[in-house]
């Protein structure tokens, strides 16, 4: 009992210990109005502030007298955001305060709430976004109200940065990183052994999506899921003489274009795949399963060894033969 006891306490001290290195490698950096406000009085003292319109005389000279020694601040210079020869930048204006809001009282201890961004922001993501869209008002931007991203109350900071000399986000390097650090299930998609060439930057998610929202399903670039498809698979558009209806209605019916286990980024390889459809018609009226006895070893049944339904069927994506009406030529 007294070995128990003794062992009972050191996993005691060890787990404080790992608690205590966790929170001093990884430390809150909440605002000093943060301390003694709600997020409710923050934004009613935000509110009030913009209602008065006390900005700095001084500008982001006024800002800097505190903030330069912070290199994350003085790294907003090296981008588009901070520089001076822009006349679309918000140094060109208000600066720091375009985007900050009013200094007010602010530098007079530095408890007077200033609008700040990401996830250590108190202030909800639809405050956060309507300074950004202040701003960002073009075409690409219209839907996006209604777009995916806002619905989940996703702040632009939460994807772009702004006090840097390149936003990750925007670089087809690195704008994998960004969308998966949230879509974890898209990314272990991309990485099975059928995908877009995703993961070599070779393609990026806005290829095919508008983060910030469109008038298409899942945001796409292009009206549906075909016309997005047919900017690069333009073989596969219509119109053909025999058509296959699944293909014409949705690529998707078919293929998980986030990446598959099976060929051609398949759902289900053939033949359940086409058995999902085909379920009683001619020689598909029973199921084959490729791991019974008519399919059990390599080739050894037309139904199911090889390409399966394809050995045969080889035009799903339709035909302009005049004896094509079953896809086989």
């Amino acid at each position: 009992m007294k070995t128990t006891n003794q062992i009972n306490t050191l996993l005691f001290a060890l787990l404080s210990l790992t608690a205590s290195a966790l929170f001093l490698s990884n430390p809150v950096h909440a605002a000093k109005w943060d301390e003694t406000m709600t997020p409710a009085e923050v934004e009613a003292t935000l509110d009030k502030k913009f209602a008065e319109g006390k900005y700095s005389p001084k500008g982001a000279d006024s800002c800097l007298m505190c903030h330069k020694k912070s290199e994350k601040v003085m790294d907003l210079f090296k981008g588009v955001h901070g520089s001076i020869e822009s006349s679309k930048s918000p140094m060109a204006g208000l600066q720091c305060e375009a985007c900050h809001g009013p200094l007010g009282s602010h530098n007079r201890g530095g408890k007077e709430p200033m609008i700040t961004f990401g996830p250590d922001s108190t202030l909800a993501a639809d405050k956060q976004n309507s300074v950004c869209m202040s701003c960002h008002t073009d075409d690409k931007r219209m839907s996006w109200e209604s777009s995916h991203h806002a619905s989940g109350d996703v702040a632009c900071a939460s994807c772009h940065n702004v006090h840097t000399s390149h936003d990750p986000v925007l670089s087809k390097q690195t704008e994998m990183d960004v969308c998966t650090s949230c879509h974890t299930k898209q990314k272990a998609d991309m990485n099975k052994r059928s995908s877009h060439p995703m993961k070599w930057n070779q393609m990026t998610c806005s290829d095919c999506h508008n983060p910030h929202g469109s008038l298409s399903d899942d945001d796409l670039v292009k009206p549906t899921v075909n016309e997005t498809c047919y900017s690069c698979h333009a073989e596969k558009r219509g119109p053909k003489l025999w058509e296959h209806a699944p293909v014409t209605e949705n690529c998707v019916n078919c293929h998980n274009p986030h990446g598959s286990v099976n060929d051609a980024m398949l759902k289900t390889r053939a033949p359940q795949l086409c058995q999902q459809c085909h379920s009683g018609d001619g020689h598909t009226s029973s199921a084959y399963l490729g791991n019974t006895s008519m399919g059990s070893s390599v080739n050894d049944n037309a139904f199911t060894g090889g390409r399966s339904c394809l050995n045969c069927h080889s035009q799903v994506h339709g035909s302009n033969h005049p004896s094509g009406k079953l896809l086989q030529r």
